[in-house]
């Protein structure tokens, strides 16, 4: 369709994410249209300092900050306190993380900011959230992943618990805050008015577990971690083996999978044995199952497995490190992953926003902005500020000198 806009064209969001959960919402945001606004504290975002490159350019800072732009406020100053109000007055939606009652202390919280505007949605994510008795904790992806269980399972029976080798919380915690803010943009198309909502990482950690929090009610007791096994141990095979030249993971919910398998290994039989013939068979003889799909994977090549299993339709996949899911072929046609020549990194590669809108071909990509690249000229279009007044902020230190402590995160 020619002329179909993107669904958030039209809408302000003014971004002050730090790190991971907040910039994360704010990227989708702006993959879907908005036109988002990253204000960094005069220091930047924390994710600047993990690089040497110039202007604190790394991969994943320009995987979360594409397609904004950027301007520094130094919102220990009055007058960059104002500044940001003044802003306000003409967004939709401002995303902060910073640690719980920051921005309250600052007399910029979400009610005195919804008091000048009040179809201002305040979106505002945290580790524990803005009230409860952990309230104050810090909080980081690592420490969400321990207190919210997803460490106790993840590991082998015999060794510690283990994290996920992603930042699975603070990814969950812009999602959700993605969703929270387009919610409530719906609901204010019926009211007229904004709203403030928060989430938590730790509040969503919960979820993820059901498999795990089911077999552990089924016993009435905790169950040792599982590997790569089912986290109730209730579907089998489901587990990652070894091939001739790395692992793949193979996995049969349904026992037609199970025989569309065992026919793939010469071993048809095993499809009407009673001891294989179920899953719940199977889950008594999980041992002998894993040996059987071990030995025949060990003899085959992991893409082998993996389009053989899609012509015998049992569900499998290979285990591909990150230089391969970075070249996969699937992800590039689909246009999820893109090719762009960043002029600090070279060429790179950025990730769509999942969130697909038919006839709709995904935002094309903005290059992430320096430090408060464009400070002066959002000041002169929002605010009607020359560059006399422009340069008399800046000597005053509001567009710079020292900024906020970092968001409760990784």
């Amino acid at each position: 369709m020619a002329n179909k806009k993107y669904p958030l064209e039209g809408i302000v969001v003014l971004d002050l994410g730090q790190v991971y959960q907040g910039p994360y919402c704010g990227f989708l945001m702006a993959m879907a249209g908005a036109r988002v606004i990253k204000i960094e504290p005069p220091h930047g975002d924390s994710v600047r300092t993990r690089t040497d490159a110039p202007g604190g350019n790394s991969l994943a800072f320009s995987m979360l900050n594409s397609n904004k732009e950027g301007m520094v406020l130094d919102l220990k100053t009055e007058a960059g306190r104002e500044l940001l109000r003044s802003l306000v007055d003409k967004s939709d939606v401002l995303i902060e993380n910073f640690a719980p009652g920051v921005m309250d202390k600052l007399g910029v919280g979400a009610a005195a900011l919804r008091a000048r505007n009040p179809r201002l949605i305040y979106a505002y994510g945290s580790g524990y959230g803005s009230f409860g008795p952990y309230r104050d904790f810090l909080a980081m992806d690592l420490t969400i992943q321990a207190i919210g269980g997803g460490m106790s399972v993840t590991g082998f029976p015999d060794g510690p618990p283990v994290k996920a080798g992603a930042a699975v919380s603070d990814f969950l915690g812009g999602t959700h805050l993605y969703g929270a803010v387009l919610t409530a943009l719906f609901d204010r198309e019926k009211t007229g008015e904004g709203c403030a909502i928060e989430t938590s990482m730790f509040d969503m950690c919960y979820h993820p577990l059901a498999s795990n929090l089911s077999m552990t009610h089924m016993k009435n007791a905790l169950i040792p971690r599982t590997g790569n096994r089912h986290g109730g141990l209730s579907v089998v095979p489901y587990n990652v083996y070894q091939c001739r030249d790395g692992y793949v993971a193979i996995i049969c919910v349904k026992d037609a999978h199970w025989r569309s398998l065992v026919e793939t290994m010469g071993l048809p039989e095993l499809g009407q044995d009673s001891a294989y013939s179920t899953n719940r068979a199977r889950a008594q003889n999980i041992d002998e199952v894993d040996r059987i799909v071990g030995e025949w994977a060990i003899g085959l090549g992991k893409e082998e497995i993996f389009l053989i299993s899609q012509e015998k339709r049992f569900p499998a996949a290979p285990v591909r490190d990150l230089k391969e899911l970075s070249a996969d072929p699937h992800l590039h046609e689909r246009k999820s992953l893109q090719y762009f020549d960043h002029p600090v990194l070279g060429r790179i590669v950025l990730a769509a926003s999942p969130i697909r809108i038919q006839d709709l071909e995904p935002m094309p990509f903005r290059r992430n902005p320096e430090l408060g690249e464009h400070s002066a000229a959002l000041l002169a279009e929002f605010l009607n500020l020359d560059d006399h007044a422009v340069a008399a902020l800046r000597d005053s230190g509001v567009l710079g000198d020292v900024g906020l402590e970092p968001a409760q995160e990784k």
